[in-house]
């Protein structure tokens, strides 16, 4: 759980870094590439190819291209599509799809967790719901695929994970995620970017390099470690408490508007759905033994 709480911190301000220096000024292909470059370096070097079989080496580039490289393409390209409230909004039903996707790669149905997923969602639509334009189905289209990607990465690492052994240092083994991101960002930049639109200043450059080795080389790694550490209500939640940290910090440094009512209800809502899981699941342990 600190392993998410803490990535959940580094995230809420990359969001604002993103939103201030990148958005609309550098091309958003190249900022993708530059993150996923920048991640896979931080690992390479530690890279131990030996220790995976070929098809598990497959499937963990498999996650890293869907999870980081598939999700980007769809989540920049609903920006064409909607407004960056609508899109912000369109992301809230990511614990949902995680909480069923679990179930399905485990075998198991839990009722539960679904109920807990929707109290997330319900929560994040207080802070952001603020109405939708008409003809917005195409980009709630594609925004629900950065969805699917994103929540099909994590809980694939966490089938991956239960299927190799508890002593395997990932470290050793995660360069392979990046290397399978690579695979789509780099084509994607080739196709769909703009050379025009590259960085211009100093600061600009800084926020990449931040992104790069920080937010995506460290972010994902701790992420998805800490995915495979709690159960996969506490993982749907924890998805969308990225709303309520990531419009504080913008609030916070750089003074952006913000609907403190709003904010601190939805807030509650996915604090008492947090609560709610880990009550359910003693009070179910307790039960069993």
């Amino acid at each position: 759980m600190s392993y998410l709480v803490g990535v959940t911190a580094l995230w809420a301000f990359s969001f604002s870094l993103i939103g201030v220096y990148l958005a609309g000024q550098v091309d958003s292909y190249f900022a993708v590439l530059m993150r996923v470059a920048l991640a896979a370096l931080v690992f390479l070097p530690f890279l131990r190819p030996r220790l995976l079989s070929g098809k598990q080496r497959l499937t963990l580039m498999a996650i890293g291209a869907v999870q980081l490289g598939v999700m980007y393409i769809f989540f920049y390209q609903s920006f064409l599509l909607l407004s960056v409230p609508e899109v912000l909004l369109f992301t809230i039903f990511t614990p949902i799809y995680i909480a069923m996707l679990d179930d399905l790669m485990f075998g198991r149905f839990t009722p539960f967790y679904l109920l807990t997923a929707l109290l997330a969602v319900i929560g994040a639509a207080v802070i952001r719901y603020d109405g939708i334009d008409s003809g917005f189905w195409a980009g709630f289209l594609v925004v629900q695929g950065a969805n699917l990607c994103f929540a099909l990465g994590q809980v694939g690492y966490r089938r991956l994970d239960a299927e190799l052994p508890a002593t395997l240092p990932w470290h050793n083994v995660f360069g392979w995620f990046f290397l399978g991101a690579m695979v789509v960002a780099l084509p994607a930049f080739l196709l769909l970017g703009s050379a025009a639109a590259l960085p211009t200043s100093g600061w600009q450059w800084a926020v990449l390099v931040w992104l790069g080795l920080a937010a995506s080389g460290g972010g994902y790694f701790l992420w998805n470690r800490g995915a495979t550490r709690v159960d996969a209500g506490t993982l749907a939640i924890m998805n969308n408490a990225l709303i309520p940290a990531g419009l504080l910090v913008n609030l916070l440094i750089w003074n952006r508007e913000a609907d403190l009512a709003r904010l601190a209800l939805g807030a509650l809502i996915i604090a008492f759905s947090l609560w709610l899981n880990h009550w359910w699941r003693e009070h179910r342990g307790y039960q069993t033994a």
